[in-house]
């Protein structure tokens, strides 16, 4: 194994990636100090689980990949931004961790600092995981990381009030029979859909299948086919079959809406399975349709094994171990169970999963389909396209401007911002 560069590149460019990633670097209590001033049995894993603590099954987990690696691993837990934020200023600062589990948009701008080994360098065999789901993870070809599984968006559907309502959820295929089922429910007297439309990160995360459902690229906001997709949301607003409480809508309000029981359908994700098998109404998923038919592309979330440049090249042969452990079929099917639900990244973790719950079909077809965010060679300019990309769908949606004219002005900042 040849030796690997400096942590990382320039000034300018870790900067620039830090004004990427929003918030304060708050990290829980237990926090430690990277890799870099470790001994040499004890290796640093950081990830964004704070809600899980050193007695949850999930540290347990990683403790035992340290004890089969044979070395102890210190683990520390960040939310989210606070991870990607701190990750930027270990590598400036020479202490970056041995693992970093890492939200998977957050990749390519670890990545582009030089940070990050690669794949390839490291030893480490992709060829199981999903091209699809590994995709986030690619920067200029070259893969940065391994997933751990998957999460992503279908449509929840009320039995009940579909009944009611004289609705087969089978017959949803296109926009157009969607859109007819939700005047059935809405003719019926119940509420048709909610989704979150919210003006953050969120209201873009669940923009995208009807963006990509369309046909429409990131590259290109203003075009016919993201105005299409637009439309579609506009219009059950004004139609009446989504309620305008989808404009600050989250996930979480979205689903709480759903949880009434007065909605024939919610747009969430993976996470809610539990939730909706206790739900006071029966319940069923169907995957979201593409504007002609067909699967529409959701976006992947869900986190990536990476493992930052080291100085010390000898501790790679232990970090990969732990690595490996984790991604065994069987090690991701407890991820997936653990974090109720993520999709293995790979069919035998896929079929593992399956065969001792076979109610996740819906869900393990909808991450194949699924599509990386940062996908399409996008990267570090994902979060430069996606803001302008929500403030257009809000302003659209409130009606403070027209489609036309919101997603101009969003192609407009795009370019602006991306160069």
């Amino acid at each position: 194994m040849r030796d690997l560069p400096k942590p990382f590149r320039a000034a300018g460019v870790l900067g620039a990636a830090l004004v990427l990633m929003t918030g304060a670097v708050a990290c829980s209590s237990n926090t430690g100090s990277g890799g870099g001033d470790q001994a040499d049995d004890t290796y640093t894993w950081w990830d964004p689980y704070p809600q899980h603590n050193k007695s949850s099954d999930w540290a347990k987990r990683v403790t035992k990949c340290g004890d089969e690696a044979g070395v102890t691993i210190k683990r520390t837990a960040y939310d989210t931004t606070a991870l990607t934020n701190q990750a930027l200023l270990a590598a400036q600062e020479g202490t970056s961790p041995d693992i970093i589990l890492l939200d998977n948009p957050a990749v390519s701008t670890l990545a582009d600092t030089g940070m990050l080994t690669t794949m390839e360098e490291f030893g480490l065999d992709t060829s199981e995981i999903d091209e699809n789901l590994l995709a986030a993870g690619v920067v200029d070809g070259k893969e940065y990381g391994i997933p751990i599984g998957a999460n992503t968006l279908a449509i929840y559907y009320n039995k009940t009030v579909l009944d009611d309502a004289g609705v087969d959820p089978g017959s949803v295929k296109d926009w157009a029979s969607l859109t007819a089922a939700l005047k059935k429910v809405k003719d019926a007297g119940h509420k048709g859909i909610t989704f979150a439309g919210i003006g953050t990160e969120e209201g873009s995360f669940q923009f995208l299948p009807w963006f990509w459902g369309a046909g429409a690229d990131l590259r290109d906001l203003d075009s016919a086919e993201a105005a299409e997709a637009l439309d579609l949301w506009t219009g059950w607003l004004k139609n009446g079959y989504a309620p305008n409480s989808v404009i600050n809508n989250s996930q979480n309000t979205t689903w709480e809406e759903f949880l009434t029981g007065d909605f024939a359908f919610g747009v969430n994700g993976t996470w809610q399975v539990n939730s909706a098998a206790e739900a006071d109404f029966p319940t069923g998923v169907i995957q979201i349709p593409g504007k002609d038919g067909g699967v529409a592309p959701t976006p992947t979330g869900g986190e990536f094994l990476t493992t930052p440049v080291q100085d010390d090249t000898g501790r790679y042969e232990a970090t990969k171990k732990i690595v490996e452990c984790m991604t065994t079929p069987e090690g991701m099917v407890e991820t997936a169970t653990t974090f109720a639900y993520y999709i293995p990244p790979t069919k035998a973790g896929q079929d593992k999963l399956l065969a001792d719950q076979a109610g996740l079909e819906p869900w393990v077809e909808a991450v194949r389909t699924a599509k990386g965010r940062t996908s399409d060679d996008l990267g570090t300019d994902y979060p430069k396209i996606s803001e302008p990309l929500w403030t257009a769908v809000q302003q659209a949606l409130s009606g403070s401007k027209s489609t036309k004219d919101a997603l101009g002005e969003a192609q407009a900042t795009a370019e602006d911002e991306v160069g």
